[in-house]
């Protein structure tokens, strides 16, 4: 074997030894580094799923405070939905279930899968504010000029600190790319069907 050829193979092997690894940091490594500085360190709960009761059990509404809950909707640019809050705001007492909806139109031709990501901010809000009910927590799918409501219940613990007055929830969605290809490939199968 040639000295060029070796070091070929030697550059090969190290490369993919070094694709491997980011492979297995990226896989293995970042979520769970992720998850750690956003409920750790930055105070941030990313939850995908309802408060349970267990959660809910101890609150108590208090009558004496309101705070202000802002609501904002948009959508990544590859998704061709509209997509905003049905209200800008809404005053709430802490530890009393409330609901808002947001209004989701698909302006495409065809199906298309979308997911909700919401946020808190304050991010000392987040570990506050909890969904008993959303549509962020599934998938969502719009026909071609589709509209819908989609309400999200939740509940402010009030434990939330005194100096916050006022909260924002946020929601960003995304197209799911393989969720949309599988439901149009599922309905041309459909319509091809004798």
């Amino acid at each position: 074997m040639t000295t060029s050829r070796q070091q070929n193979l030697k550059v090969l092997r190290t490369a993919l030894a070094v694709a491997l690894g980011a492979f297995g940091f990226g896989f293995f490594v970042l979520p769970p580094l992720y998850y750690i500085a956003c409920e750790k360190i930055f105070g941030i709960k990313l939850e995908n799923s309802p408060a349970g009761g267990e959660r809910l059990a101890g609150l108590t509404v208090d009558p004496d405070r309101l705070v202000t809950v802002e609501f904002d909707g948009t959508v990544n640019s590859k998704l061709p939905w509209s997509f905003q809050p049905s209200q800008l705001t809404l005053q709430v007492r802490p530890g009393e279930v409330y609901e808002a909806t947001y209004l989701a139109r698909n302006t495409s031709d065809g199906p298309v899968v979308g997911q909700a990501v919401p946020s808190v901010a304050p991010s000392t809000a987040s570990a506050y504010f909890n969904k008993t009910e959303c549509f962020c927590f599934t998938e969502q799918l719009l026909n071609p000029g589709e509209e819908r409501s989609m309400p999200v219940r939740f509940v402010i613990d009030p434990a939330l600190p005194d100096d916050v007055h006022t909260v924002t929830l946020s929601y960003t969605f995304y197209n799911n790319d393989i969720a949309t290809q599988r439901v149009a490939g599922t309905q041309a199968g459909a319509h091809g069907a004798p």
